[in-house]
């Protein structure tokens, strides 16, 4: 049997979290991953082998959402100390702290462009901050239950946010008005993301499915009930043809959304998957789950796989039967025209056997003048890994729309279908592959960090300004309170 796609290979394995990572995020570069943690730190991991992880501390209490800003020069992280912080992912380990909310911060997330942050709390409320000066803009108040997630749209002119209170939330950024609320019945959204179109939303759902739904019709394109577990985490592959799904039934999957079926379902961590990103190119994805365990994977969906039974990396493959997905319900007329005779289901199944096998170890920086100690790093060429990949045909129940739909928005450009790779990814990645110099690229890195710090200090500075301003305005009103209050007792 042979495919278009080879099989996702794990890549690298790390281990320097005390507690479950909550949250994973890629640089622009490929260069950094962050998480963030229940044990309280956010850590940068460093994809060169033998390179030092940053140990970043500075919360008070459990890490729930990091997330590297577009230029990848600082990270934000979430925490239930009510604080958003601003880091510098260097080992200075310098940050900004603002108080975001009255309670737990469950998501932070940067606009497009770099300016705003967008924060999301057991408050109830969304926040838009900005960037430069953390000076709180607005608040979106209608949820009536703990905000799970809230995240910007491509172009920015959109807002989406999942609640407890069992609703996905729509919002214009620009009237601050909700233009539309998606029921979820069974269940609430522990996640919600934008399809790199700016058309759809993908939920991921605590009654075990995955839904995406059209923001302009406002209908359900797909509904996936592929988890025997909570959904806690997804995230689209930036060419818009994948989806990855992170459960806490342990294991991840991948779905087709073209073919609206299962590809993959991948098994790695011992415990529910917290935890699931795509890197800015769709190269890679990383995870992270209960077991305190980080693991990157090479997507390999550009590359063809080797032979029958075999894959491009010797991986054996064994058939298995697993289930079809389950249909959606009738469709409607008003709806994007769909497949009545779809391909048969071509599910696959990673395991990997090994996790807690020896690893090459590297010792952790901890900036924050804490105990250095190790976390385990492995390389796929280098590690004695066992993945057994099982592929299997049956019969494909699942009733499916393509995320194409002719219909117009004034909120959003017309889709033409789905991207088959986008030729920015292809751009990106192949840039990333370009030789330069190590010299030069020593002394780039060196002025990029000198940079930040100065951009940190700027930064810091401005907050000191806007303090001293603030003290400095309360000071002359109560002078002139006091100026009024002996006017007054004067004429008396």
């Amino acid at each position: 049997m042979t495919s278009s796609l080879s099989d996702p290979t794990l890549e690298r394995h790390f281990k320097g979290h005390r507690d479950n990572v909550t949250s994973v995020d890629f640089s622009c570069n490929m260069k950094q991953i962050a998480t963030g943690s229940m044990d309280s730190c956010v850590m940068i991991w460093n994809m060169k082998p033998q390179m030092r992880a940053y140990r970043f501390d500075g919360h008070k209490e459990a890490v729930i959402s990091v997330q590297f800003s577009p230029s990848g020069h600082l990270v934000a992280s979430a925490s239930r100390d009510k604080t958003v912080r601003l880091w510098v992912p260097s080992m200075k380990a310098e940050s900004t702290a603002f108080r975001a909310h009255t309670a737990t911060v469950r998501s932070v997330n940067f606009s497009g462009d770099g300016l705003n942050l967008v924060t999301a709390s057991d408050d109830k409320t969304i926040k838009v901050w900005t960037v430069h000066r953390q000076k709180f803009l607005f608040s979106l108040n209608q949820h009536i239950n703990w905000v799970r997630c809230a995240k910007f749209s491509p172009d920015d002119r959109l807002i989406v946010s999942s609640s407890d209170d069992k609703t996905i939330k729509l919002w214009d950024k620009n009237s601050r008005e909700c233009i539309h609320s998606f029921y979820e019945h069974a269940g609430y959204a522990n996640h919600v993301e934008f399809h790199p179109s700016g058309t759809c939303i993908a939920a991921a759902s605590t009654d075990n499915s995955v839904k995406v739904w059209d923001i302009r019709s406002h209908k359900m394109l797909q509904h996936y009930q592929v988890h025997s577990g909570v959904v806690n985490s997804l995230s689209f592959h930036p060419a818009g043809n994948f989806l990855i799904t992170a459960s806490s039934d342990s294991t991840m999957k991948i779905l087709d959304l073209v073919e609206g079926k299962l590809l993959y379902t991948l098994h790695g961590h011992q415990g529910p998957v917290t935890s699931v990103a795509f890197s800015r190119t769709g190269e890679y994805f990383a995870s992270g789950g209960s077991d305190e365990q980080v693991m990157v994977w090479k997507s390999n969906f550009d590359c063809a796989e080797g032979s029958d039974g075999v894959g491009s990396d010797g991986v054996r493959l064994q058939h298995r039967t697993t289930s079809s997905l389950q249909a959606l319900p009738a469709s409607s007329t008003a709806q994007p025209s769909f497949n009545s005779d779809p391909p048969a289901l071509r599910s696959e199944t990673l395991t990997c056997t090994s996790c807690h096998g020896p690893y090459n170890t590297s010792a952790v920086s901890s900036p924050a003048s804490e105990p250095s100690e190790h976390f385990n790093g492995q390389d796929s060429h280098t590690a004695a890994h066992t993945q057994s990949v099982s592929h299997s045909r049956a019969p494909h129940s699942h009733t499916y729309r393509h995320l194409s739909s002719s219909s117009s928005s004034t909120h959003q450009p017309q889709a033409r279908g789905l991207p088959q790779h986008s030729p920015q990814v292809q751009a990106q990645s192949q840039a990333s592959d370009g030789g330069v110099p190590p010299a030069l690229a020593r002394t780039l890195d060196h002025i990029i960090g000198q940079l930040d710090i100065l951009t940190q200090t700027v930064s810091i500075l401005e907050q000191r300004l806007t303090l001293t301003e603030d003290k400095l305005k309360e000071c002359l009103e109560n002078q002139m309170e006091i100026g009024l209050h002996l006017q007054r007792r004067e004429e008396a």
